[in-house]
């Protein structure tokens, strides 16, 4: 019972625990509220970002620009038409609910002499919507605005001045507006079958201006090797338009309608190569980030409008803003205090650092308490007493986790935080699996100095392992926390380095206090703490060794296990050799049948 408790890591969830609380407490500095505290790991380990232009590339000032005719004029009739077919009223722009409507209020006041009599609602599948006014001359008419491509398929004929009026304005990054009209013989209501034969009236502008520090905010979640994808219900153009002048590179263009045409198959056969999704419904974003999520990669998505809930959802991380809606926020895992890239950045890189030091305590404490363990069972077998009782046990044990309760604490290195990080079962097994042996190999020679050298029985023999093994296997955490030299090319952190020390120290000076007799230590010789010493440097030397062996010489490689951790020649054979030796053992030992 004394060995099963002492093999599991029973820390990893007090480890956890304090990693992600004090990484909540950091990121609330950086601007970033956490509503789950697991999601915090999951936002270190985004692989691909998407994201809504507005506010995160763009400003998120919409701005009016201007109204023109078809020809590109300018057009006081096209802009009263604008005016007239709007959400609120130029005494609340913003209480309209649509920016773009917001923006155009804020240019003008819809004429007071023409009566509205009906409204149809914009929504994200018409992409438009209409509103029926009498005019002062008792006339009425429909008056039509939305996507430009909604409204030149209700068009009765589209003329190629007026194409080509659009493709330049979608040129220049400006978010178009199409007005079109109708004569009204109806009665009082219209419906939206109504919304067709349409004659075209013009265009209307708007500009969003690309944010100051965009392109940094890119390149920084580029070097965090981080995809970001833009999903947006803007024009393809003015996306693609937009991503060129922050010199994002965005791949392929797939467009809402040729998203709806798509199977499954053959949308995540597009979704490695596409960077830019247009012209997307509600539905067709969590449809995205499904696909996405199917082919392995961890996806984090960022809204913060009430249609975005679902995809927030869907993601494997869901952020959303402080100012954004109620439901964007309650259905999202992170918030931010800033719609900015660069604040997202930030937070992903404090997610990496709560992996990376919890991935230090998994792989230091499989492997020593594996060789703690396998030294404890074998050295059982030989000897004609306990080569530690379970008390003595389950205190080195507590004494060992004490001092490590201070990695969440832990300084990171910085190709530790390059990429994302993945749960790797397979190799926390290979590393406890070779490390733990190396050092069971020092247990038996503390085994044999004690038994042989002191000839020492029961307390005595005890007392060494103890100090022993609590030691070696505390000690380790300089050599494992880094891939480079410790304390030489990475300095580990002060609380970590006092924890483990005095935790070592403690049991060194226990056998020499009152309080022996009660765990069962007897006082060791100084000549066991000599070679005790040396034995300690030789075994992490022999770690560091292992290390280059392990992980492979490339200077740069990161600790942290990765989704497509390539091993080193070395481990390869090893592996071949156990395979062979497994085999080999297995034909000889065990029923055939068994």
């Amino acid at each position: 019972m004394a060995i099963a408790v002492g093999l599991t890591p029973q820390l990893l969830p007090a480890i956890v625990t304090v990693s992600l609380a004090s990484g909540a407490r950091n990121l609330a500095r950086k601007q970033v509220v956490v509503k789950r505290l697991i999601s915090i790991e999951d936002l270190g380990n985004i692989e691909i970002l998407f994201t809504d232009k507005t506010g995160t590339l763009t400003e998120g000032r919409i701005s009016f620009q201007a109204a023109m005719d078809v020809a590109g004029g300018q057009s006081d009739e096209v802009f009263k038409l604008g005016l007239l077919c709007s959400a609120g009223d130029s005494s609340d722009p913003a209480g309209s609910g649509n920016a773009l409507d917001a923006a155009l209020l804020d240019a003008g006041t819809p004429p007071a002499d023409y009566r509205r009599i009906d409204h149809l609602a914009f929504d994200h599948e018409r992409r438009l919507m209409s509103t029926l006014v009498e005019t002062p001359g008792g006339q009425r008419l429909l008056i039509t605005k939305g996507a430009p491509e909604s409204v030149l398929e209700r068009c009765r004929s589209t003329s190629a001045a007026a194409q080509a009026t659009l493709d330049r304005e979608f040129a220049t990054g400006a978010r178009v507006v199409a007005v079109a009209t109708k004569d009204w013989q109806g009665g009082g209501t219209c419906s939206l079958d109504d919304e067709r034969d349409l004659e075209l009236a013009g265009f209307i502008t708007f500009l969003d201006a690309p944010k100051a520090g965009a392109a940094e905010s890119l390149e920084q979640l580029k070097r965090l090797q981080i995809e970001v994808k833009i999903v947006t219900g803007d024009n393809p153009v003015v996306a693609q338009t937009l991503c060129r002048s922050l010199r994002l590179d965005y791949g392929e263009t797939l467009t809402g309608p040729e998203l709806d045409k798509l199977s499954e198959q053959e949308l995540n056969a597009r979704l490695p190569r596409t960077g830019i999704f247009a012209r997307v419904s509600p539905e067709q974003k969590s449809r995205i980030i499904t696909a996405q999520r199917s082919l392995g990669k961890d996806v984090g998505f960022l809204g913060d409008g009430v249609n975005d809930a679902v995809a927030l959802r869907d993601a494997d991380v869901g952020i959303s803003v402080d100012t954004g809606s109620e439901v964007a926020k309650d259905a999202a895992d992170i918030v931010m205090l800033g719609k900015d890239l660069g604040i997202l950045a930030g937070g992903v890189l404090e997610g990496r650092r709560i992996f990376s030091n919890t991935m230090k305590y998994v792989l230091m404490g499989t492997s020593s308490n594996f060789g703690n363990m396998f030294s404890a069972a074998g050295g059982s077998l030989v000897l004609n007493f306990l080569p530690m009782t379970p008390t003595q046990i389950l205190l080195n044990n507590l004494l060992y986790d004490t001092g490590e309760m201070t990695i969440p604490t832990d300084r990171v290195d910085a190709e530790l935080l390059e990429r994302p990080a993945q749960w790797d079962i397979r190799l926390i097994r290979r590393f406890m699996i070779f490390f733990g042996p190396i050092s069971s190999i020092f247990d038996f020679i503390t085994f044999a100095i004690m038994y042989f050298g002191f000839h020492a029985r029961g307390g005595l023999f005890q007392t060494a392992w103890f100090t022993e093994s609590l030691a070696t296997q505390s000690l380790v955490i300089f050599a494992i926390r880094t891939r480079r030299v410790p304390f030489f090319r990475s300095r580990p952190g002060v609380a970590l380095t006092a924890g483990t020390i005095g935790s070592v120290a403690v049991g060194l000076v226990l056998p020499y206090t009152p309080l022996a007799r009660l765990f069962g230590f007897a006082p060791l010789p100084f000549a066991f703490l000599a070679i005790l010493g040396i034995m300690v440097v030789v075994y992490l030397a022999l770690v560091e060794l292992g290390k280059s062996f392990f992980f492979g010489r490339a200077p740069r490689e990161p600790l942290m296990p990765i989704a497509k951790w390539e091993h080193p020649p070395m481990l390869q054979k090893i592996e071949r050799v156990a395979s062979r030796w497994s085999v080999r053992y297995g034909r000889r030992h065990h029923d055939p049948g068994g």
